[in-house]
Parts: structure tokens; C-alpha cells; sequence
């Protein structure tokens, strides 16, 4: 019996391999499907308010897609030459900040303390991290380049959203698998609504405080918070670093250390106040599963990955907890609170 239970796992392991595989190798079409996927989603709440206020499906439809479209055009329009310019640019703020450097050095040899410059310069690639941030938003921007292929799948999926769960019923009826294909459905709309107001006003916050506070090309950084703010917890470290190195560039320690206690201000306030009591802790995941999921989608998929490891990794965690035989890979996905255990054996 437990050689055929080994034989099992083996089997289900290289099945998973190979479906990974097959995954990766067809990024090019499992991307674009998902990134139609979360934004028809995101969009779906506006589409079902219109047609219940009594519009045609055809004229709400109509509807949301042209405010979407306007609204990409605008924010394309801003973000456009602000990244290119950034980018030309990089290699002059880098010489720039090689003069703190020096300072850094200076400090140490006044106070007695021999500070491996070199070393931490070789260490921290500045370059490197800033080309990183300018890169997230020029690979979003890629993908859009078949936006009229992604603009259609996400106009038929929202048609096809008001049959969806007429399909899921009769399905359901006829096969008890896929009972929980609703409850995974609506948990991921919630989900990904919520988390797109929440980064949207992460990304408003970040903008007027640039502004207020003289930081170039603000409005770059603000939508650099917005996708990032997927992310939980490194998201918005990732986003302050270009933000914090440009205005201490421009602007100086000082302003560089306000934007540094802005930034850990607005993920405090937002990551641990407001967004829990919005979103609740149903959905939990553990610290180290959120960074192991960002590991895992990013490799597998790419930029778009990586903003959509925690709803994916949320949608394979309900799928888990459904069934009995893998609510146990639930469990170690989630952030362990409320696990009870019984008949613990005395130590």
C-alpha cells in the first residue's frame, strides 16, 4: 500500500512539472489571457452597476470600456515621456550620487571609522535598481502593444460574466468537483476590486506628496506605487527606492529622509490599518509565502507574474481549501492563526 502511495506522489509531482512547463513555454498566451482575466474583473462591478441601473448590456459595455480606454490614454500619455526622459537621464543621477560616496567616506575618516565604500557601491547596484523600477512600467506598457487582442477578450469575458454562473449552477448539478467554482470567484473579485482601490489611493497619496514636495517625475513614481502595492509588504519598499535616491539627488538628504518617512508612513497606514480592516484576514497568506510567491509567479510568468502572485496564489489556496486531501497545502499557505490542534501529544 505505501509503495503504491509513493508511486502516486511521484506521479502527481512530475504532472505538475510538466504542466508548469507547459505554463512557461506558452507564457506568450497564459499572459495576456490573465492580465484580460484580472482587468475584466476589476472592471466588472462598474459593468453589472450600469446594466443594473437598466442600460442595454451593449451600451454599459460600451460604457466602461470607452472610460478604460480613455483612462489608459491619459495615463500612457503622462507616464511616456516621464520614463523616457527618466531613463536617458539615469546615467547622469548615478554620477551624481557617486558625490555621497565620497561624503560617506569623509564622515568615516572624521570619526575614525574606515567605511568600505567600494564595496558597498559594488554591492548596491544603483543603476541597476533604478533601470528595475522604469523596467516594471516599460514591460506593463509592452503587453499593451496587443491591447486590441487583450481589449477583446476582456469585452467578451464581461459578456460573458452574466451567464457565468448560470454555468457554474448547471455544471455543478452535474459534477460536485467544481461546487466551489463560485466561491472562488467571488472571493478573487473582491479581492482584486479592493486591492485596486486601495493601490489607486496608495498611488494618489504618493503623487501629491511628490508634488508638495518638489520630487521630479512624480507622477511616474505614483504609478510605480500603484502596480507595486499588489505586492504585499516588499511592494512598497521596492516602490520607494527610485523615489528616495532621485530626490536625494536632486533635493538632498533632507528631503530624500522625509520622502524615506513618507513612504514607511503610507505602507504602516495603508498595509497595516486600513487595508486589513477593509479587506479583512480571510485571505490571509503567510509573510514568507507572499515572497516565495513572488519568487515563483515572477520566474514563471514574467512582470505580470510577479503583480499577480498573491491573487493567483490567493485562487490556489481557496482550490486547496476546498478539497480535504489538499486543505492541508491551504493550511501552510495561509498565516497560521487560526489553526486549533487537537489530541496534541504531552512533551
Amino acid at each position: 500500500m505505501k509503495d503504491r502511495e509513493i508511486g502516486y506522489y511521484f506521479i502527481v509531482m512530475a504532472s505538475v512539472v510538466v504542466v508548469l512547463a507547459g505554463v512557461k513555454s506558452a507564457s506568450e498566451i497564459v499572459v495576456p489571457f490573465l492580465l484580460s482575466l484580472f482587468l475584466a474583473i476589476i472592471l466588472s462591478p462598474s459593468y453589472n452597476f450600469f446594466r443594473k441601473k437598466g442600460l442595454p448590456d451593449g451600451f454599459s459595455l460600451t460604457l466602461v470600456i470607452t472610460i478604460f480606454i480613455i483612462f489608459l490614454a491619459l495615463v500612457a500619455k503622462l507616464i511616456g515621456s516621464s520614463a523616457q526622459e527618466f531613463t536617458s537621464k539615469i546615467d547622469f543621477y548615478i554620477q551624481q550620487l557617486s558625490s555621497y560616496y565620497t561624503y560617506l567616506k569623509d564622515f568615516g575618516e572624521k570619526i575614525g571609522v574606515e567605511i568600505p565604500v567600494e564595496e558597498i557601491s559594488n554591492m548596491i547596484n544603483t543603476k541597476q535598481i533604478m533601470s528595475f523600477s522604469t523596467g516594471i512600467i516599460h514591460g506593463i506598457s509592452a503587453l499593451f502593444t496587443n491591447g486590441f487582442v487583450i481589449l477583446l477578450t476582456v469585452i467578451f469575458m464581461l459578456l460573458e460574466s452574466k451567464n457565468f454562473i448560470n454555468k457554474i449552477e448547471f455544471a455543478s448539478a452535474k459534477n460536485g468537483v467544481i461546487n466551489h467554482i463560485e466561491t472562488i470567484s467571488s472571493q478573487i473579485k473582491e479581492y482584486m476590486v479592493l486591492k485596486a482601490l486601495i493601490s489607486l489611493f496608495t498611488g494618489l497619496i504618493v503623487w501629491v506628496s511628490l508634488l508638495l514636495i518638489g520630487t521630479d517625475y512624480a507622477f511616474l513614481w505614483a504609478v510605480l506605487a500603484f502596480m507595486l502595492n499588489f505586492i504585499p509588504n516588499i511592494g512598497s519598499i521596492i516602490a520607494a527606492v527610485p523615489a528616495v535616491l532621485l530626490t536625494l539627488v536632486q533635493l538632498g538628504v533632507f528631503s530624500a529622509s522625509i520622502v524615506g518617512v513618507l513612504y514607511i508612513a503610507i505602507n504602516v497606514l495603508i498595509g497595516s490599518v486600513i487595508e486589513p480592516k477593509v479587506m479583512g484576514r480571510g485571505l490571509g497568506l503567510s509573510t514568507l509565502v507572499v515572497f516565495l510567491s513572488l519568487l515563483f509567479w515572477g520566474w514563471l510568468l514574467g512582470m505580470v507574474g510577479m503583480l499577480l502572485s498573491i491573487p493567483l496564489t490567493i485562487m490556489a489556496k481557496i482550490i486547496f481549501d476546498a478539497n480535504e486531501n489538499t486543505k492541508w497545502i491551504a493550511v501552510m499557505l495561509g498565516g497560521g492563526e487560526n489553526i486549533t490542534i487537537t489530541n496534541r501529544p504531552l512533551e
